[in-house]
């Protein structure tokens, strides 16, 4: 696979990159070309060595933590000796005062509306639009096809009218708890309509009102046969849909069809975790189906059922106020794009010294370039914001770099100071330590904060790697040092004014299939004090948003403010190990696990490319999975093998078995590529048992080196 590169300026541009920035990227913008190309080689060679400097910067702070904990190895930490070591290596940083971020033109999605958060693979344009469209769901649907309601017809084609009536009994019951009706239940009503500004509730002769009646907001069609009634609580938007020759509404005396949920709020449309790009190829696909978002014109065709479908991104919404007024309903999720972080380069640009372009670098250039086109038309960001989510940031110097990058982009387009707000993924140790310090380095820009247990239970045992063996993965969620990491990020986060300005978001809910477990677990993120939280797909999201009708976060965050902060001390709490027993069973087990999910992620990642998809566990109930699950498994494996709790010659016969089962799996898959056959020239299982064999001295534990460096040596072979 040979790069046709280009000469521009001291560049040397991917010819296939430097067509799509020239035709596509910058068409129909006000940007000069020739301004642009010598505007963005200037801006990027002074920005590419502080990158080089900032990971310098980790690199040197990882090994005096090293040496640190070599040479305690004998002692109990105490913890103020290792404050102080920290703080005397420039880790841990002095506090500065209190302050409140100060961003503007922020959208309402972000500020004044709670709700789900879907993340989806930009290289995916159906899943892209899918997420986009997420706003508005089906909830009859949603619930009828997910373990939420048992019936035995869950899985089955065939319409079971039970199931159906129990998914009316499931929506009307949650009305009747939090858009109660005056005097009457939900249940068995005979009709709809609106009068005096009023919707009015027909039930055994007699009409009825809401009993908080500001909760209706608006109609289609005729006053006293409304199409839609459309209802609003705590910021969110419920249709009802009204009609009685549907199918749906064969056994509803009120001729009710449907009610659709307004869900995904917010859309992160990702360019990291969950894609595989690794070249020009890759990363134009990437753009150009953000671009696509941006301008309004995305659109794909596809084979569903022997037919063939168009998908394009939804119109808004369109109702009669009460008051008689034509209004509208924003009708896509707000999309926000997430850029790589500081440290992977990519071949798609070659800078004057050789070297290739920092991926962040140029991800900010040209996603923002992108949004250049939904500035004129408002119709993603209605307040003139792009908002770009940032992960893998490690300490204030690094969101600081962070905010210089954008300055940069501002300046070349010559946008407004402070257009490109930013999301601080709190998702590496350094910045969890240092929350209010990192947000100050962007109090102007800031629109999100949250945590990534994942990612940053990854950073937590790569950072103490030579601390001790680490505790199960399992007993992670309940360590002293999460729990502590979770509180802290909403604390400071409030502390900083984020409630109303700002979203403080938690993070995945893995298991597509279980819905039922979901709404029991996961509103607990919302009586953490989270404003939004991540789901995996639309109908979770529909589901989710339930919750945020149950809960007013800001009521609940007004709450959290008052408690005590979470302890620095608890946050720096290591969680090693003290006195490991486990048994050769209980610690085969363990690897087991990790290895089977690991390779059945990466199998898929360096053989087909795909950066997020479900992979079935070692009990086959499938798990969204991408690369942060991929971290923390191999992290876990490679510490456990340093610190002699397993070998690498039990790690790798475990590997070969696990291999075997996930080929097992993936049995039905045309395109899959059995990894057992022959494990020697299986390019993913050798990937899979680098990242574990040479984990330890993966630059902070990251994955992202090796799988990047395969995939091109498997994308060189396949041409």
């Amino acid at each position: 696979m040979t790069i046709n590169y280009k000469n521009v300026n001291n560049l040397k541009i991917s010819s296939d990159l430097l067509s799509f920035v020239n035709n596509e990227l910058l068409k129909d913008t006000n940007i000069i070309l020739e301004k642009f190309w010598s505007g963005f080689d200037k801006a990027v060679h002074e920005l590419t060595p502080k990158n080089k400097e900032l990971l310098k910067i980790r690199a040197n702070l990882q090994k005096k933590i090293n040496e640190w904990h070599i040479e305690n190895k004998a002692n109990k930490i105490k913890i103020e000796d290792y404050k102080n070591f920290l703080k005397e290596i420039d880790y841990l940083k002095d506090e500065g005062d209190d302050f409140k971020i100060e961003t503007n033109n922020v959208d309402d999605e972000i500020t004044n509306i709670p709700g789900p958060q879907l993340v989806v693979p930009i290289m995916n344009a159906r899943y892209t639009l899918n997420a986009a469209n997420a706003r508005w769901v089906s909830l009859y649907d949603s619930l009828y096809g997910t373990n939420i309601i048992d019936s035995e017809e869950g899985g089955s084609e065939r319409y079971d009218p039970q199931r159906g009536q129990e998914v009316i009994k499931y929506v009307r019951e949650f009305f009747d708890k939090y858009i109660p009706i005056e005097g009457a239940s939900w249940k068995g009503i005979s009709s709809l309509r609106v009068s005096n500004k009023e919707l009015l509730i027909s039930k055994d002769g007699y009409e009825y009102g809401l009993k908080d009646k500001n909760k209706f907001i608006g109609h289609r069609g005729d006053a006293n046969k409304p199409s839609a009634v459309i209802i609003k609580n705590n910021s969110l938007h419920f249709e009802i849909i009204i009609n009685p020759k549907a199918f749906s509404a064969a056994h509803d005396i009120a001729g009710i069809s449907d009610v659709i949920i307004e869900a995904a709020i917010t859309t992160i449309c990702d360019n990291e975790d969950s894609v595989a790009a690794v070249d020009a190829k890759d990363k134009i696909v990437c753009y150009r189906n953000w671009l696509g978002l941006m301008r309004g014109d995305l659109k794909i065709q596809f084979e569903k059922n022997g037919k063939n479908l168009d998908r394009k991104l939804n119109p808004d919404r369109s109702y009669i106020s009460k008051d008689g007024n034509g209004l509208k309903l924003h009708g896509r999720s707000l999309l926000l794009t997430r850029n790589v972080g500081h440290l992977m380069t990519n071949p798609s640009i070659i800078l004057k010294d050789g070297s290739e372009i920092p991926e962040g670098i140029m991800d900010a250039f040209f996603t923002t370039a992108a949004a250049l086109h939904d500035l004129e038309k408002k119709k993603n960001s209605r307040k003139g914001s792009i908002y770009i989510v940032k992960p893998k940031m490690h300490g204030p110097e690094e969101t600081a770099f962070t905010n210089l990058i954008f300055s940069k982009v501002e300046e070349l387009f010559g946008l407004k100071k402070y257009t490109c707000k930013i999301g601080i993924m709190d998702e590496e140790r350094r910045t969890s330590v240092n929350l209010k310090e990192c947000i100050r380095s962007l109090k102007n820009r800031v629109f999100f904060i949250n945590t990534g247990f994942l990612d940053r239970t990854g950073d937590e045992m790569h950072t103490s790697m030579e601390a001790g063996p680490m505790i199960k993965k399992g007993d992670m969620k309940s360590s002293k040092w999460i729990l502590a990491y979770e509180n802290n990020n909403v604390d400071i986060g409030l502390k900083c004014g984020f409630s109303g300005k700002a979203q403080i978001g938690k993070g995945m809910w893995a298991m597509p299939d279980k819905m039922k477990e979901m709404m029991e677990d996961k509103i607990n993120h919302l009586k953490a004090g989270a404003n939004c939280a991540w789901v995996p797909s639309p109908t979770a999201a529909s589901l989710h948003a339930l919750h945020y009708h149950q809960i007013n976060i800001f009521d609940e965050q007004k709450r959290i403010l008052e408690r005590k902060r979470a302890e620095l001390n608890d946050l720096l709490n290591i969680p090693v190990a003290s006195e490991p027993n486990w048994s050769v069973h209980e610690i085969n087990t363990e690897i087991s696990n990790s290895a089977q999910t690991l390779l059945g992620y990466v199998v898929r990642w360096i053989d087909q490319g795909v950066g997020c998809s479900k992979v079935p566990d070692i009990n086959n109930i499938g798990l969204m999975e991408d690369r942060a699950t991929l971290r923390i498994s191999s992290q876990h494996i490679a510490n456990w093998i340093h610190h002699g709790i397993t070998t690498e010659i039990q790690v790798m016969e475990i590997m070969k078995e696990m291999a075997k089962v996930v080929d097992k799996q993936n049995k039905n898959d045309a395109r899959y590529i059995n990894m057992s056959d022959d494990y020697d020239r299986s390019r993913a299982f050798k990937t899979a048992c680098d990242l574990i064999f040479k984990g330890k001295d993966q630059p902070s534990g990251y994955t992202e080196p090796l799988l990047h460096l395969n995939r091109l040596k498997k994308k060189i072979n396949q041409n």
